[in-house]
């Protein structure tokens, strides 16, 4: 875990605590109205908690192309990360864009850990796509909750996400 990927958490945090901020909420390009789920979650990396944070979220798309808005407390728009085949990008309120040359790469920057984001639109979906390393338990999604857990390699993460009914 780089000194800059703590900094980045931290400024997640920040920024979620900040509440007066706010970005566009724009639709991600090529993105089905039916590929949208909003709700909560939280991400707990252990042994590093400036890297645990919690938002509200509004995610479109599909592994290949998408967008993750996270939300402050009062709605507004702290984190935009929008992504297509060979392209990333993280957009924070008062910073210039950053640029990553995948989704993978920029959630493992902005999160601390490296989260399986093609298993998760899976896992939300109902479909236990099996990630080495990740426990996820989906025996809770029909009533709108999953919970990912990451054991390897360290650190260890816990993944929780409450779906808007």
């Amino acid at each position: 875990m780089s000194l800059a990927a703590g900094r980045l958490g931290v400024a997640l945090l920040a920024l979620l605590l900040a509440a007066c901020a706010q970005l566009p909420r724009q639709p991600a390009d090529g993105v089905a109205p039916g590929e949208v789920r909003s709700g909560r979650l939280a991400l707990s990396v252990q042994d590093q908690p400036g890297q645990s944070f919690s938002a509200g979220f509004e995610l479109r798309g599909r592994p290949q192309a998408g967008q993750l808005t996270l939300l402050n407390p009062l709605g507004g728009t702290v984190a935009v990360m929008q992504w297509q085949p060979g392209l990333a990008q993280l957009q924070s309120p008062g910073q210039p864009p950053q640029q990553f040359a995948s989704i993978d790469a920029m959630v493992e920057q902005a999160a601390g850990a490296a989260l399986p984001v093609a298993a998760l639109f899976d896992w939300l979906a109902g479909v236990n796509t099996p990630v080495p390393g990740w426990e996820a338990d989906l025996s809770q999604l029909a009533d709108g909750r999953l919970r990912a857990q990451r054991r390897e390699p360290p650190p260890q993460a816990d993944l929780r996400v409450v779906l808007d009914r």
